[in-house]
C-alpha cells in the first residue's frame, strides 16, 4: 500500500508565510539597523535566505545570514556557526529553523547563542508541531500542527516548487 502525502503548504502558501513572518521580524526590530538571521544547516539555512530576501525588499535593515551546524542526533556536542561571537555581540538575532517539533535542535542552538550578550533574541520556524519535550518555544511561526508521533513533517524549499507535506 502506497502512502499518500498530505500536502501541509503549497508553494503560494509558504511563500505567503515567509512574507508574513519576515514583516513581523521587521516590526519587531524597526529600531534596529541590523538583524542576524542564524539558520540552522539545511532547511533552517535555506528558510533564513528567503527571509532575507524579502526582508531586504520591506525594510532598510541590514540582514546578515548566519549557517547554524547542528549534529541533529547528538545537538550537545559543538555547534558551529559561520559568524564569530563577537560579529552577533549585542546584535538582535533571529534563530530560524524549517519545523520545530520536539524541540531539541532549537533549544541546544538556542543555548549556543545564551553564551553572548545578545540585544535581542527570537525564534522563526515555518511548521510549529505540538510534540515539544523542551520548554522552547517559536516567535514567528508559519502554521501550528496537531499531528501524531508516527507523522513526520517534510518541507522542499529548493527548486521551482515549494511544499509541506505529511508522511
Amino acid at each position: 500500500m502506497e502512502v499518500k502525502n498530505n500536502i501541509i503548504l503549497n508553494h503560494d502558501e509558504i511563500n505567503h508565510k515567509i512574507r508574513r513572518i519576515a514583516f513581523q521580524i521587521y516590526e519587531t526590530n524597526v529600531n534596529e539597523n541590523e538583524v542576524i538571521l542564524a539558520g540552522i544547516e539545511g532547511n533552517g539555512y535555506i528558510f533564513a535566505k528567503k527571509l532575507k530576501t524579502v526582508l531586504q525588499k520591506i525594510s532598510d535593515l541590514h540582514v546578515i545570514l548566519c549557517k547554524v551546524s547542528i549534529d541533529k542526533k547528538n545537538p550537545w556536542l559543538d555547534i558551529k556557526t559561520s559568524l564569530t561571537k563577537e560579529d552577533y555581540k549585542n546584535k538582535s538575532l533571529v534563530l530560524v529553523d524549517d519545523v520545530l517539533n520536539s524541540g531539541t535542535t532549537l533549544i541546544y542552538g538556542v543555548k549556543h547563542f545564551l553564551d553572548v550578550p545578545l540585544k535581542q533574541f527570537k525564534t522563526a520556524v515555518l511548521v510549529n508541531r505540538n510534540h515539544k519535550k523542551y520548554p522552547v518555544k517559536a516567535d514567528f511561526k508559519g502554521i501550528s500542527l496537531s499531528t501524531s508521533l508516527q507523522e513526520h513533517v517534510y518541507i522542499n524549499l529548493e527548486g521551482k516548487v515549494f511544499e509541506a507535506f505529511l508522511k
